[in-house]
């Protein structure tokens, strides 16, 4: 029963990988658009700058706090459904009534008062026109919050019920709406047509998932009678510190996009365009595996299956010690390459992607610590323990801020911005899984030896392939993004990626394996 489990959560997490890959297939080419549109010039940064805004406040109200308080009560009320078949419906009309009554007077806050907000508070530019300009989209982009926490409220009730493939591919509307706005009202709006895509995009997600959703008997009409539901207040005692501890990573984040808009020009939008590309892992691999065993290790706890959190938890991050080390490996050493083919054209120059692989590169240090570091918070909110993530993530901030501040004065300028935040996950992620460790008590960390030690052992071949790659390919990503460019990185990637599935194999590291017995099961019946 326990390798069963184990399979069946390896295959629902590969199902998100696939469905995730395809998003941030499409959001590379949003990316690729906006930087031949806008390079890494100032009207590149004040889109960065601004829309970062309300994409970190969604973290707080939407995808990120709200969800993790919510998910474990929904899980638990749809697990309970026997009893009450209405109660996990009331529990989401209620959460939207809430989340109406909050988000709408902040985005009308941030219209009237959009021109202090972005002068004062918001960014630390110093041209009256990138101010103008900023405050003006602001205006548009702060709406989008109310979109995406809606959706997020769909996402959520979905994956609570085990479906993960569409609130996977969600995104790709999004991607696909400011794309096609970009490239249909660029020439007559110029960067507003940014703001008309990401308003459309973020109401064409809730449109896609919509069908789904209510097909499960829920409904998206919104209730004020949240006062007397006890579902609803635990949602909000949990909502709280949850809150709290995502504050603290909104604002660092924040803090980084304002030290990076007051360092040379085409800072900001280097941390940006950075980050998409930090991103793709992050979001194919610690996402999904997070969005998979989430609700899992919240049934778990409902159900007091501690034998079964225990392996939960261990499984988890091993599973992301094995996705994320290689992909750390491939960005840092093939970053420039990447970054080159997929967006320098236009008005995206190579300095720009130098800067960009270097700041890339210094995210990627921490790429495994932040993903167990999201993972391991899971766990503590399965757990309905949310002071101990809280005081670890107030430390990482405070570490993330004050090293951000010194190092940006140093040589290393926009990227020590990043340098700052893999050194602070990284000490987050060890206190975490100390804290973990000892809850769990008869925890084995035996296994999360055992594959550290088979990953790292086939990242050393891999390793010298790609430099011999290189040398042999030469610096091609001079030339930008050519056909020839792609055709050699891809050779580049194919070649990586079968020795370490080779290597993997020949070590017998279980995830793999997992999968592999699947295959041969489903061809056998076949």
């Amino acid at each position: 029963m326990k390798e069963q489990n184990t399979r069946q959560s390896t295959l629902s997490t590969f199902i998100v990988m696939s469905s995730t890959f395809l998003s941030r297939l499409l959001g590379f080419m949003r990316t690729a658009v906006i930087t031949a549109l806008f390079g890494a010039t100032g009207q590149a940064d004040i889109i960065n700058v601004t829309f970062a805004v309300p994409n970190n406040l969604r973290k707080l109200l939407a995808e990120g706090a709200l969800s993790s308080a919510f998910i474990p009560v929904v899980s638990e009320a749809i697990v309970q459904e026997d009893a009450d078949r209405n109660r996990s419906r009331i529990l989401v009309r209620q959460l939207i009534g809430f989340q109406l009554l909050i988000i709408i007077p902040i985005c009308l806050i941030s219209i009237f008062l959009a021109r202090p907000l972005i002068e004062h508070v918001l960014t630390q530019f110093q041209d009256p026109f990138q101010i103008q300009l900023s405050a003006n989209l602001f205006r548009y982009f702060i709406n989008y919050l109310l979109f995406i926490s809606i959706s997020s409220v769909l996402i959520g009730v979905l994956n609570s019920h085990s479906r993960f493939f569409i609130p996977a591919v969600t995104p790709i509307v999004f991607s696909v709406s400011v794309i096609s706005s970009l490239l249909l009202f660029y020439q007559s709006l110029g960067v507003y047509s940014m703001a008309v895509g990401v308003l459309a995009g973020g109401l064409g997600q809730i449109i896609f998932q919509y069908p789904l959703f209510k097909k499960l008997g829920y409904s998206i009409k919104p209730s004020f009678g949240f006062k007397k539901n006890p579902d609803f207040r635990r949602i909000i005692r949990q909502w709280l510190p949850v809150l709290a501890t995502s504050s603290v990573f909104t604002i660092n984040q924040q803090v980084a996009f304002i030290l990076a808009s007051g360092l040379e020009t085409g800072s900001a939008s280097a941390l940006s365009y950075a980050l998409v590309f930090w991103q793709l892992p992050f979001g194919i691999f610690s996402a999904s595996i997070t969005t998979v065993l989430f609700p899992k290790m919240s049934r778990q706890m409902t159900n007091s299956d501690i034998p079964g959190i225990r392996q939960s938890v261990q499984y988890g991050i091993r599973f992301l010690f094995m996705l994320l080390v290689p992909s750390a490996l491939v960005m840092c050493t093939l970053g420039k390459e990447i970054i080159s083919i997929a967006i320098q054209r236009g008005m995206f120059r190579p300095q720009d992607t130098e800067l960009t692989s270097l700041v890339l590169m210094t995210y990627c240090y921490g790429l495994f610590s932040v993903g167990a570091f999201n993972f391991l918070q899971r766990y503590f909110y399965s757990a309905r323990r949310y002071n101990l993530p809280f005081y670890v993530a107030a430390a990482v901030a405070a570490i993330d801020i004050t090293l951000s501040v010194i190092l940006k004065e140093t040589s290393l300028r926009v990227t020590g911005l990043a340098l700052a935040n893999s050194i602070s996950f990284s000490l987050g992620f060890i206190a975490l899984f100390l804290l973990a460790y000892r809850d769990l008590k008869s925890f084995s960390i035996r296994p999360l030896i055992k594959t550290v030690y088979k990953v790292l052992l086939a990242s050393i071949p891999v390793y010298f392939l790609i430099q011999l790659l290189k040398l042999y390919f030469g610096e091609y990503w001079i030339n930008g993004s050519t056909w020839y460019g792609l055709g050699i990185l891809l050779i580049q990637l194919f070649a990586v990626v079968i020795l370490y599935l080779l290597v993997f194999a020949l070590l017998k590291v279980e995830m793999l394996t997992y999968l592999i017995k699947y295959m041969r099961g489903r061809a056998e019946k076949e």
